[in-house]
């Protein structure tokens, strides 16, 4: 299970609509690691203005947290709510290189460059083929 759900938040998701800022906290709590990953490349881009991103690149500590990224990353809904809550376009590449980009940024090069096939294939290497 990815989230841990209080159940006031699943009793308001089954009568309707749920407050965006109620999920993004179960997700910050639920994915600790992700949370703190997200939040540290977003801090990183809010403190470079000249920078178009900022990235991370040191693989999480142990498998758990290598699934809280991988789970907060690939479900669309903890994503996009992760993206509007920093201001920033997510970007992912081998289980661990999280970028976070300006919203001004996601037309440029280095954005295309970041999210292309040959961006991928570059930045892979033999010790993370089982990430």
């Amino acid at each position: 299970m990815s989230l841990t759900v209080p159940p006031a938040l699943l009793e308001a998701a089954e009568s309707g609509p749920v407050d965006e800022e109620d999920f993004v906290a179960c997700v910050r709590d639920s994915l600790p690691y992700a949370w703190e990953t997200v939040s540290r490349v977003a801090a990183d881009l809010d403190s470079s203005p000249d920078a178009d991103f900022a990235d991370n690149v040191i693989p999480p500590p142990t498998e758990a947290e290598r699934g809280q990224l991988l789970r907060a990353l690939a479900s669309d809904a903890i994503r996009s709510s992760l993206e509007r809550h920093f201001g920033v376009k997510l970007a992912f590449q081998n289980c661990h290189r999280v970028a976070a980009f300006r919203l001004a940024a996601v037309d440029s090069d280095t954005y295309r460059r970041f999210i292309s096939t040959r961006g991928q294939l570059l930045n892979q290497s033999p010790e993370l083929r089982d990430c």
